[in-house]
C-alpha cells in the first residue's frame, strides 16, 4: 500500500429538497385548501476516525464528496425524506485544515470519534406554511436551502508513543526492525527511508508505538533533501529517540544538525523528552566509544547510551528509558549497580 499523508478534497453537503403545492381534493370534503409538504433535509458531511487506515491513499483518487439532497415534499402534508449522510472514513490522526491550511478546524486522535463538519441545507415550504386568514389558497413553496461547500486539505498525524530521530543512514530502519516486526528497508546510502513507519514494541510487560520517520540534514526545514515534512509524524510523541552515528565524521555536528532543524519547524519539537543513543558503537573500541560519549553528552547537556542497533547491544538500557519517560509511574528504573558495562564485544 503507497503512503499518502495529505490530501485535497472537495466537501459539499446535501441541498434542501423544494417544498410542495397541492390542494386537498377529496370527496364530501366540502372545504379544501393546501396541503403541500415540506422538503426534507440535505444530508450532512460527515468525518469518522476509524481503525484500521494508516494512509490518505484512497483520497488520491476520489476527491468529490458530495451528499445527496432531500426528497421533495408531497401532497397531504407529507415531508419530504432527508437526504442521507455521506460518511467519509479517515484515519486516526488525521487533521482536517482550512484550504490555506492555516487553521485546524478538525482533529481525530480517537477511534469511533464522528463529526458533522458540513451540515445539509434545510427543506423548503409547501404552500401549506404559507396560508394565511388573508392568503387562503397559496400557491409559492421553498425551493429548499443550499447545502455549504469548501475544499479542505487532509493531514495525517501518525499516533506514536516514541519517535526516531537522525540524520541519514543513522541506523533508525535497523533499531525499529530489531525491536518491532517492521520490515523497513535497510541500505547503505541516504534516504532508504522515504516514507514513516510505525512499529509496536514489547519491553517487560508493555507495549509502546514507535515511528521511524526518514532523516533529516542540514536545511530540511528550507526542503532540503526530502525536507522536514513528515516531522509532523512526532508532533504527538511523548518521547524522541535521537540516533547519532557513531561512525560518523562528526558525530556531535551531527547532533546539532537534527536538534537546530527540530528548533526551525517549531510546533515544540525541540522541547519534548529526548534520548540520546550513540548507535552503531559496536564499529568502535571501547575507548573510542566512551570518548564520543562524553563528547556527545557535553553537547547534548544528557546521558548518551551507547547502542548497537545490529548486534542488540546496549538495547535493553535504550528501551528501559523509553518505557520510563512514556509511563514514568508505571515503571521502576533498575540501579546503576545493576546495569552491564558496556562492551563493543
Amino acid at each position: 500500500m503507497h503512503f499518502l499523508d495529505q490530501a485535497k478534497v472537495y466537501l459539499k453537503s446535501g441541498d434542501g429538497g423544494p417544498g410542495a403545492v397541492s390542494f386537498r381534493r377529496e370527496k364530501f370534503v366540502e372545504f379544501g385548501g393546501p396541503d403541500g409538504g415540506n422538503g426534507g433535509k440535505g444530508g450532512d458531511i460527515v468525518f469518522e476516525a476509524v481503525e484500521g487506515l494508516n494512509t490518505l491513499i484512497d483520497f488520491r483518487y476520489t476527491q468529490h464528496f458530495k451528499a445527496p439532497r432531500g426528497g421533495g415534499g408531497a401532497g397531504r402534508n407529507r415531508t419530504g425524506a432527508g437526504g442521507p449522510d455521506r460518511v467519509i472514513k479517515v484515519p486516526v490522526g488525521t487533521q482536517v485544515l482550512s484550504e490555506d491550511k492555516d487553521h485546524v478546524l478538525a482533529d481525530f486522535t480517537e477511534a469511533g470519534v464522528r463529526r458533522v463538519f458540513l451540515r445539509g441545507g434545510d427543506g423548503g415550504r409547501g404552500n401549506l406554511s404559507y396560508k394565511s386568514s388573508t392568503n387562503r389558497a397559496p400557491r409559492q413553496h421553498g425551493t429548499g436551502w443550499p447545502g455549504e461547500e469548501m475544499w479542505v486539505w487532509l493531514r495525517l498525524k501518525l499516533l506514536a508513543d516514541a519517535g526516531l530521530l537522525g540524520l541519514p543512514n543513522a541506523g533508525k530502519s535497523t533499531f525499529i526492525n530489531a525491536v518491532t516486526n517492521t520490515k523497513a528497508k535497510v541500505g547503505d546510502y541516504p534516504f532508504t527511508t522515504v516514507r514513516p513507519q510505525l512499529g509496536v514494541v514489547s519491553h517487560k510487560m508493555r507495549e509502546f508505538v514507535i515511528a521511524d520517520i526518514p532523516g533529516l540534514i542540514e536545511g530540511a526545514a528550507d526542503g532540503a533533501g526530502i525536507g522536514d515534512r513528515f516531522l509532523g509524524h512526532i508532533e504527538r510523541c511523548k518521547v524522541l529517540l535521537h540516533l547519532v552515528d557513531a561512525n560518523g565524521d562528526d558525530p556531535v555536528a551531527a547532533y546539532r544538525t537534527v536538534r537546530a532543524e527540530l528548533a526551525n519547524y517549531g510546533a515544540g519539537l525541540a522541547d519534548k523528552v529526548e534520548i540520546v543513543a550513540l548507535n552503531k558503537a559496536d564499529l568502535l573500541d571501547a575507548e573510542l566509544t566512551e570518548m564520543l560519549t562524553a563528547e556527545l553528552a557535553e553537547a547534548s547537556g544528557a546521558e548518551v547510551l551507547p547502542l548497537s542497533g545490529a548486534t542488540g547491544i546496549g538495547m535493553e538500557r535504550v528501551l528501559d528509558r523509553l518505557v520510563e519517560a512514556i509511563d514514568p509511574k508505571g515503571f521502576a528504573r533498575p540501579d546503576a549497580g545493576d546495569m552491564e558495562p558496556w562492551s563493543p564485544l
